[in-house]
C-alpha cells in the first residue's frame, strides 16, 4: 500500500477517534480548559492541518512528507496516550470499537511514519545517484 492510501485510513482513524473523544469528554482527560469548546477549539486547528497535510501528500507538494510524517505521527501518539490513560486506571475508550479505533490509529501511523521514511530514503538515493 501507498503513502496516500494509509495516510488516508490514519487521518479517517483520528477524526473517528476524535468524534469517540467528544463521547467520553476527553478534555476532562486532559483537563483541558474550556470544556466542550476548548475541544473543539483543538479540532478547529488539527484537522483541517492534516486534511490539508492529505491533499498534499496527494499531490506530492512540497513539504509532502513532513505532513506525512505529523499524520503518522498523532496516531502513534493517540494510541500511547491512551494506553498510558488505561494503565493509570481511566475507565474511558474501554468499548470495543473505540479500543479498536485507538488501535488502529497506532498500528496505521506506525505504518504512515515507515512508509514516510521509505519514501525519504528513495528521493535520497535519487539525488545522490544524479
Amino acid at each position: 500500500m501507498n503513502i496516500e492510501r494509509v495516510y488516508s485510513l490514519t487521518l479517517i482513524s483520528l477524526i473517528l477517534h476524535q468524534i469517540d473523544a467528544a463521547y467520553w469528554k476527553e478534555w476532562e482527560m486532559f483537563f483541558l480548559p474550556g470544556g466542550i469548546q476548548g475541544f473543539l477549539f483543538f479540532n478547529l486547528l488539527a484537522i483541517p492541518l492534516v486534511v490539508v497535510g492529505y491533499k498534499k501528500v496527494l499531490n506530492q507538494s512540497s513539504n509532502y512528507l513532513k505532513y506525512s510524517y505529523l499524520c503518522g505521527g498523532l496516531g502513534v501518539l493517540t494510541f500511547i496516550l491512551h494506553v498510558g490513560f488505561a494503565m493509570f486506571g481511566y475507565n474511558e475508550f474501554h468499548l470495543p470499537f473505540s479500543i479498536a479505533l485507538i488501535v488502529l490509529c497506532g498500528v496505521f501511523g506506525v505504518w504512515q511514519i515507515v512508509l514516510t521514511k521509505r519514501q525519504l530514503v528513495r528521493q535520497s538515493s535519487k539525488k545522490n545517484s544524479r
